[in-house]
Formats: C-alpha cells, structure tokens, sequence
C-alpha cells in the first residue's frame, strides 16, 4: 500500500492499524533547535482522545506519545522526527462476525478488491484510529509555526441543526462535548445524540477550522495553491465527504457586489479587508486574513442498524456492527482539522521561506 504521507518540505508519514500493537508517524523537514517534548504534543491529542464522553467511543485508549528520535536535550535536531502510540484497549473479538461481510458505507469492499486482503478489525488502516498519528504531527506543525499563528477549531453543525453564528464564542468550545460555539446548539446536540445511540444509528456533522495571523503569501500558483492543498489535506481524512474555504458553496447565493472582498488602506499603512468571503485565500495564496476552512464528516458507517450486504464469497446477507463506535465521528474530527490544517500551514509556510528572501 503507497501515498500513507503527505506534504512537502514538512512530510508526513503515518502508520499502523486501528488493532495493531501500535501506531506511530514519521515527520520530516522539521527545522532544528526548536523546542519540542512530549507535553507539547500531549495536550493536543488529549483533545482528541476516545471515551471522553458518552456522545464517543467507549474504547479507552490513553493515547500517550512517545517521540523516539529527532529531540535531543529538549530541542529538535533537524533528523526525522519519529513518534509512537501503543495500542493497549484492542477487542478485535468484536469483528469476528463480520470478517467475512462488507460494511456498507465503509472501505472495506475496496480494500478487499483493490488488494486481495482486508484487516477488519476496526478497518485497520482505514480507521479513524490512524487520525491520532496526524494529530501528533500536527502539535509539531505548531511549533513551527510560532504562537504568531493560533489555529482552532468548532463544531458548526449535527444533523439538521445548525449552530446560531450569532451566538459564536470560542471559550464555549472547551466548556461542552461537542466543541460547539454556541451553547444552546450543544443542548439540542445532547438529545440528538442520545436518540441516535439508542437507535443504534449515527449522525453525521460539519467542522469549521479557523486559522488567525496566518502571513500573507503563503501558497503558489498555479499548481501550489494554498487552499488547494488545504481542501486536499481535510478530504484526506476519514469520513469526510466535503469542503469549503470561506463562503464556499454559499458564494453561489451571492452577487459579485457581496462576494468581493473590498479593501481599504488602514491606519498603519497596511491593507485591510472589509469582508472574508475568499476565506483568507486569493489565487491560491494567503492574504493575511484568516484561514477559513469547513469540511462535511459523514454519519459512522459502523452501526448496530441491520443493513443489507454482501459476503467476500458473493453472497447476500445483513450486518449489524458491534464494538464501541462513534455515533458521531465529526466530534472527535475537530482536533484532527485542526492538525491538517497545521501541517499544510507549516509545510507552506517552509515552502515559502524557500523561495522568497525575508523582507
């Protein structure tokens, strides 16, 4: 199996299965002498740990990093950068029913024909286990980056039901399960989730990752676009069936007069935008607004709802899959936005400084 990296100058490269006894990441092209150890990368995977709470999987996976090269006396040394997470709360007894069956809406009917082979203990490489890996790479891609640049992330939508972006508040999202901005969203979420799990269904959800400080400049056209790159890196990730940079697919809804982004000189000499609706992007480079990113995560596809199949010997049937499974992967998606949307910046960012002399 190729393409299991990403990027350029800041490379990712992860591996391992979902029931394996590990999963780890490789990342090249960090810098050297930047400050780097375990903590730093700690507190983002903490965000995206399972069993969290009941709206998440049961699966009760510490997640704790090991960096095993790459640091030396509390700095990194330029080498390449190699991190590792032990699997400790595997129940692959929970697949033998279905080891012979394809899970709709899942990847396993075209692991099965495109290699001869599938690990369906919790898809292997296909699950959603393998986000833990980016994330990681992701804390590092901050650290490049600087505390100039903050990068955040939000549940916008469950469902049918939207947050109110009149009610927006970042500190919100640290204060419910669900990462959501706005709080009586999080309330309806709460029995929206309940029902679902009880139906033995799954719902599906929208994440908006917000970058501020971003640089204008970064990204190349025509084929080194910013925000290309960006709509790769979030599609790249599992479950996610859509993306949007700025106001989208909504620019459809508006008139040339409302999508412009009008400017004006500001009163330190600098370019100021009056609206956002490229999303922080123009030609395929930054524009020193923020970095405004959406993408769309499909229901689970593992639930307890028999559904209709086929069996890798041709023959019809029903699955019903058990196991602890996310009613709603978006929730745990957030911190994984987060991360790509890190190292897309941090590999742009060393791209650019490649290429143009500082100012």
């Amino acid at each position: 199996m190729s393409h299991n990296g990403f990027g350029h100058l800041f490379r990712v490269t992860t591996w391992g299965e979902s029931h394996g006894p590990a999963i780890g990441v490789v990342v090249d092209g960090v810098p050297p002498r930047i400050p780097l150890q375990e903590a730093d990368i700690q507190v983002y995977l903490d965000k995206r740990r399972p069993g969290q709470s009941r709206h998440t999987t049961q699966r009760r996976e510490p997640d704790e990093i090991k960096i095993l090269s790459g640091v030396f006396e509390g700095v990194t040394t330029g080498t390449a950068l190699s991190m590792v997470i032990e699997n400790v709360d595997q129940r692959s007894r929970d697949y033998s029913e279905i080891k012979d069956k394809f899970r709709p809406g899942h990847a396993d009917y075209t692991y099965w024909n495109k290699y001869g082979i599938r690990d369906y203990r919790g898809g292997g490489r296909s699950s959603a286990r393998e986000t833990a890996m980016r994330v990681a790479a992701g804390g590092v891609a901050r650290k490049i980056l600087g505390e100039a640049i903050s990068i955040r992330g939000a549940l916008v939508q469950i469902g049918d039901r939207k947050i109110d972006r009149a009610q927006w508040d970042w500190e919100e999202t640290s204060k419910n399960d669900f990462w959501s901005p706005d709080p009586e969203a999080a309330k309806d979420w709460e029995s929206m989730m309940d029902a679902a799990r009880k139906a033995g269904s799954s719902l599906g959800a929208v994440i908006e990752v917000v970058a501020s400080g971003v640089p204008v400049g970064l990204g190349a056209p025509v084929y080194g676009k910013l925000d290309a790159d960006l709509a790769s890196a979030m599609m790249g990730v599992n479950a996610v069936k859509g993306v949007e940079i700025g106001a989208g697919f909504g620019a459809v809804t508006l008139s040339g007069e409302e999508n412009a982004d009008e400017m004006r000189m500001g009163n330190d000499g600098e370019v100021e935008f009056l609206s956002n609706s490229a999303g922080g992007v123009l030609g395929g480079i930054s524009t020193g607004q923020d970095v405004v990113v959406r993408f769309a995560v499909k229901p689970t596809s593992s639930i307890l709802s028999p559904r209709r199949t086929v069996t890798t010997a041709g023959e019809n049937t029903e699955i019903s899959t058990k196991g602890r499974h996310d009613p709603c992967v978006g929730i745990r998606a957030v911190p994984v936005g987060e991360a790509m949307m890190a190292c897309v910046l941090a590999d742009h960012l060393l791209r650019h400084r490649a290429q143009v002399r500082d100012n």
